[in-house]
């Protein structure tokens, strides 16, 4: 008896599920988007409610401020102590934009094989995550990436070349 009315219920269900619903949808009401000036009060709105994130912004501005480039010491994922504030300048940013997002990329001299470049460049990358986020910032907002040594930014062969390549660098993102 039990199986019946199992039967029944599946039977139902399958009706009901395949009926359309022939109750047309309702269109929200309608939003004015056009800025200019107000009839009611004459008060001018341009620009009031423009939420595009393309724009440029003051937090924009203040972002492209900070130094966005952390270098590293030969074989080393350890961020420099000189380069702590910078870390930090980035958190701060980072948690007074919650929206905002950081892309990390991590690389590498050409020292060393191919495969423990892109080791080091992800160890690097991690170990300025995790200084931002000890300082607050919500892992959903940071993404890491190792290029190792595929991308470097001088072509050389001295210290100075291979110093400059040691790095990471910081990319905001929407």
């Amino acid at each position: 008896m039990s199986y019946f009315k199992i039967f029944a219920v599946a039977v139902l269900s399958a009706l009901l599920a395949a009926c359309p619903s022939t109750a047309p949808i309702p269109d929200p009401d309608p939003v004015d988007t056009t800025y200019g000036v107000d009839e009611s009060t004459g008060a001018e709105t341009s620009g009031v409610g423009d939420d595009s994130i393309g724009d440029l912004t003051p937090y924009d501005d203040a972002v492209e401020t900070l130094e966005t480039i952390i270098y590293f010491e030969f074989d080393s994922s350890e961020v420099r102590p000189e380069d702590q504030d910078t870390v930090a300048a980035h958190a701060i940013a980072l948690n007074e934009n919650p929206r905002t997002r950081v892309r990390l990329e991590g690389h590498a001299d050409e020292r060393g094989s191919r495969e423990y470049n892109i080791g080091l460049g992800e160890r690097r990358a991690q170990a300025v995550r995790q200084i931002l986020m000890i300082q607050g910032v919500g892992a959903s907002q940071i993404q890491t990436v190792s290029f190792g040594e595929e991308r470097p930014v001088s072509t050389g062969s001295s210290e100075s070349d291979y110093a400059e390549n040691r790095r990471v660098e910081i990319r905001y993102t929407n």
